[in-house]
């Protein structure tokens, strides 16, 4: 890499190890520092370590219309 192309490229935290990773062109894994962190990233979004939290919706599909009795 030449050293011109590195000094403008950011050092971010890589979201794995929390180690320097270059956030840049010279970088194939950005914004993770490696293939390992990358992959390791992978892994647990395979197995369901991250989620996303949603609030439950109501289904079409409900016999109980909206102001019901019912839900008072």
């Amino acid at each position: 890499l030449r050293r011109e192309q590195m000094s403008s490229d950011r050092i971010v935290a890589c979201p794995t190890c929390k180690g320097d990773s270059v956030y840049g062109p010279a970088n194939s894994y950005r914004p993770f520092c490696s293939r390992r962190c990358q992959l390791a990233d992978l892994g647990a979004w395979a197995d369901e370590a991250f989620r996303v939290t949603a609030q439950p919706q109501e289904s079409d599909d409900d016999p109980t219309p909206p102001g019901s009795p019912a839900l008072q």
